[in-house]
């Protein structure tokens, strides 16, 4: 985590989250990692967070590589990720976070560290190979937000 980058709440979390076994963790060890990851207070706001961030994810995608990841996660995300049609152009890094404060009705800093939360946890699950296939699918600006810098691409 970037120095001087801090959850909404104030806290810093760790840089380590817990264990999963790929791919068939299961829901609750996967919300308690993102729980871990983003500080949050109860399973069920780690919960909110990984909707909120797996449908968003969904619409961005489209169906083969959302089969892909979707097979890397527990079921219940699975069924998250298949849940939304994809969006005609997927957004931006920056404007999927600002869509999904707007779908939450939060702040843009929350947004973030919501996201950052769940897709570091998915990016753990899915490995290399799986994760440069999702982010040769996006936009820039996804790469950061499962916690993968973000290096330029040849012109």
């Amino acid at each position: 985590m970037p120095q001087g980058l801090q959850h909404p709440s104030g806290s810093v979390p760790s840089a380590t989250v817990t264990p999963l076994s790929r791919p068939a963790a299961d829901w609750t060890r996967f919300l308690e990692a993102i729980r871990y990851r983003g500080v949050y207070p109860t399973r069920q706001r780690a919960e909110e967070a990984a909707r909120l961030v797996l449908a968003g994810l969904s619409r961005q995608l489209d169906a083969s590589v959302r089969a892909q990841l979707a097979a890397a996660l527990p079921a219940e995300a699975a069924r998250l990720l298949k849940g939304e049609e994809a969006a005609a152009h997927p957004l931006s890094g920056r404007a999927f976070v600002a869509e999904l404060a707007a779908r939450a009705g939060t702040g843009l800093a929350q947004a973030r560290w919501d996201t950052g939360s769940v897709l570091t946890v998915v990016a753990e699950l899915t490995g290399p190979d799986l994760l440069d296939r999702v982010l040769d699918r996006l936009p820039p600006g996804h790469a950061l937000l499962f916690g993968r810098a973000e290096l330029s691409r040849p012109a």
